[in-house]
């Protein structure tokens, strides 16, 4: 039995994604269509492109339920993963204090526009 393309129907499938040649290389069509090989990029976070830095480090410890729900939404929103000032043990103070500097250039910003 010879596989259909998934796409037009109608011809036989000899490109990736179960695709026939004039639906892989119509622009747009291949996009529809996730890949289907095991080696392929999957879940949450694979995308090309620099990431931009999350907005607030996070206080919560390595390793806890609380970091990787945090984690988990950074990759959601494609930005980096880990912010330069996270916490890197339980009750690590460099978050707050760069919460405190921020909160402080921003207010000092405020005042002079």
């Amino acid at each position: 039995m010879n596989p259909i393309c998934r796409h037009c129907s109608k011809s036989k499938v000899n490109r990736p994604r179960g695709l026939c040649w004039s639906c892989y290389y119509t622009p747009g069509v291949k996009e529809l269509f996730p890949s289907t090989s095991k080696y392929a990029r999957r879940g949450v976070g694979n995308f090309t492109g620099s990431a931009p830095l999350p907005a607030a480090p996070t206080t919560a410890a390595p390793g806890s339920p609380e970091k990787l729900a945090v984690l988990e939404q950074r990759a959601k929103m494609k930005q980096a993963i880990f912010h330069p000032a996270d916490a890197r043990y339980e009750g690590d103070p460099r978050p707050l204090e760069f919460l405190k500097g921020h909160s402080a250039a921003t207010a000092g910003m405020a005042c002079v526009a």
